[in-house]
């Protein structure tokens, strides 16, 4: 077996803001010899993180051979590499295969977590998930597309628990989406459609279900941008009538804190 000096690193870029990525992210970027990132997402100004001499390559154009063949290249030179994928790299990042590939001919690696947008999109809608007695469930999906999904988990089937959800790469789709969130959350809940988080051209457009493919259209909104439906986001406009938690209320007692007689 090879020695496992310089595992490869598969590092969450975050949201698009560089200043979201991780401590341990931007240090191994820091070290880095060759990054390879996802050219098509992540935006280059993460990369301003990157060694004075580090070698970056796009992998926009590769396919799983081409960048397992370039990984090989520079790990037999003793390199180290950082693959740098977009958001956290366990969610829609690909890198299952990936890993496959390097554990067959015994590259080691490593992964680094990284801000998905959901998260950075509920930091700039001053928003909670998961409200006490409201919803306690937040769902990451995607709908059905080019790349299928399994039945179970089917958007349909997801949406008829009226949880908190964020709908990944599913834009293009939106009018099937508008279909589905109609029926199960009603057609005069709010949504919002959160476009490149954290990026420049960030933007937050709030719409009722119904307006959902009009609000695209109008925003010339057509991919790079989550779909973000629940009570939670009610709430985040208006949240007079929001239940607070039990965790800060002076007459719950737990075990750092006793109530209030």
């Amino acid at each position: 077996m090879k020695e496992k000096k310089n595992p490869v690193v598969f590092a969450g870029a975050g949201p698009g803001d560089p200043d979201l990525i991780t401590v341990k992210s931007m240090n191994a970027l820091k070290m880095a010899d060759l990054i390879i990132y996802a050219g098509s997402l992540v935006p280059k100004a993460v990369l301003c993180w990157k060694g004075r001499d580090t070698e970056i390559k796009s992998s926009a154009d590769m396919d799983l051979e081409k960048i397992i063949d370039t990984i090989k290249t520079y790990h037999a030179e003793g390199k180290k590499i950082v693959r740098l994928h977009t958001g956290d790299p366990s969610l829609y990042g690909a890198i299952f295969e990936q890993m496959r590939e390097l554990e067959k001919i015994q590259i080691p690696y490593e992964v680094i977590p990284g801000v998905t947008a959901a998260f950075a999109a509920a930091s700039k809608m001053n928003m909670e998930y998961t409200l006490p007695e409201v919803t306690q469930t937040l769902i990451l999906t995607r709908v059905s597309g080019r790349t299928p999904v399994p039945e179970s988990e089917d958007l349909e089937k997801l949406a008829s628990h009226q949880s908190s959800m964020a709908i990944y790469l599913s834009i293009g789709h939106a009018d099937k989406v508008q279909r589905i969130l109609e029926k199960h959350y009603g057609s005069e809940s709010l949504c919002a459609v959160a476009y490149k988080v954290s990026h420049p051209e960030e933007k937050i457009v709030y719409t009722k279900i119904k307006r959902l493919v009009k609000a695209c259209e109008d925003n010339h909104i057509t991919r790079h941008a989550l779909i973000i439906v629940g009570k939670s986001v009610e709430a985040s406009i208006n949240s007079n009538s929001i239940l607070k938690s039990k965790l800060y209320d002076s007459t719950f007692s737990h075990g750092y804190r006793s109530a209030e007689k």
